[in-house]
């Protein structure tokens, strides 16, 4: 299946899962219980979305001062993105896959699904070796004085 037909079945059959749950539950709590409950859920998630993107655009700079390159973080600001995006979606359906993205444990492991299986195999990302020094080639740094 290519991606644009994977991406159109997405967009037909989510709306008909979150239409369904929505009906499912807000005739079992009622209809003001069922709203207040996506109210609720939009605006937990749009507060773990901030506390979540905070940290890791703290860990994203700290690597990048250390010298490392921040890969995990770069692959999990978009994830953070989709899971916010998900969470403001009103609907349950979308709300527990926006959360996914949000949990730090579960974040963690989709980046790593996405480095290790869709980059380094894609060749986009390369892999983790150490570079050999080329002969001749001194590294180091150097500040210039006046």
């Amino acid at each position: 299946m290519s991606p644009v037909q994977l991406v159109f079945l997405v967009f037909l059959i989510v709306p008909f899962i979150e239409i369904y749950l929505l009906l499912q539950i807000g005739g079992i709590v009622g209809v003001f219980p069922t709203i207040a409950l996506v109210v609720i859920t939009a605006i937990v998630g749009a507060s773990l979305l901030r506390q979540q993107g905070l940290a890791t655009l703290q860990r994203f700079q700290d690597n990048l001062q250390k010298g490392e390159l921040p890969a995990y973080e770069m692959v999990e600001g978009p994830i953070l993105l989709v899971g916010g995006a998900l969470l403001l979606t009103p609907g349950f359906f979308t709300d527990v896959i926006g959360f996914a993205c949000l949990i730090p444990s579960a974040r963690k492991k989709i980046a790593q699904y996405i480095i290790e299986k869709r980059l380094v195999q894609a060749g986009v990302a390369p892999q983790q070796q150490k570079t050999k020094a080329q002969p001749g080639v001194i590294e180091g740094e150097f500040k210039r004085e006046d």
